[in-house]
């Protein structure tokens, strides 16, 4: 218990850390360096297999943030069917918001299950992810409902199911 209150509260001060001060639109999406995601193109994970960065030149709006993309068909991808490509938990990561956080994540710790797409904040999260993926991804899909319109730093006590 004790290890997983500590990686926790690893995870509360890592997205403290790296989330900055939160706007209206960026409570709901992982926003950094003015763009969700961190400028990450959400479809190239589905087209390439790999995180690939967007491009300022290749850009939309979708619940008011700015997504970034690789090119200009990612782009008209996206904004045919934005459901399909944007990240599970507003890009936040999974297994963070299995345990009631929003946490950040980086771009290589990444999975497409069933069709949808999941960020997670560490290849060593991204592995505790994968021990339990169904019951992860069960437990977030019901904290979302709970932590979506609540600021990162507002959420200080994991979500115990």
């Amino acid at each position: 218990m004790t290890f997983i209150k500590s990686a926790l509260t690893g995870l509360v001060l890592t997205s403290t850390f790296f989330a900055g001060p939160v706007l209206a639109d960026e409570i709901t999406t992982f926003v950094t360096d003015d763009a969700a995601i961190g400028g990450t193109d959400p479809v190239a994970y589905f087209t390439e297999g790999k995180p690939i960065a967007g491009s300022d030149e290749f850009t939309a709006v979708y619940d008011d943030v700015t997504w970034k993309f690789a090119s200009a068909e990612n782009r008209d991808k996206f904004e045919a069917d934005p459901a399909k490509y944007a990240p599970q938990y507003g890009g936040f990561c999974a297994f963070g918001a299995a345990m009631g956080f929003k946490v950040p994540v980086v771009p290589e710790a990444w999975k497409i299950v069933d069709g949808k797409l999941y960020l997670n904040n560490s290849l060593g999260v991204q592995k505790r992810f994968e021990g339990d993926i169904e019951g992860h991804i069960t437990n977030a899909t019901l904290n979302w409902e709970i932590i979506k319109d609540k600021k990162p730093e507002d959420l200080k006590e994991p979500i115990v199911r």
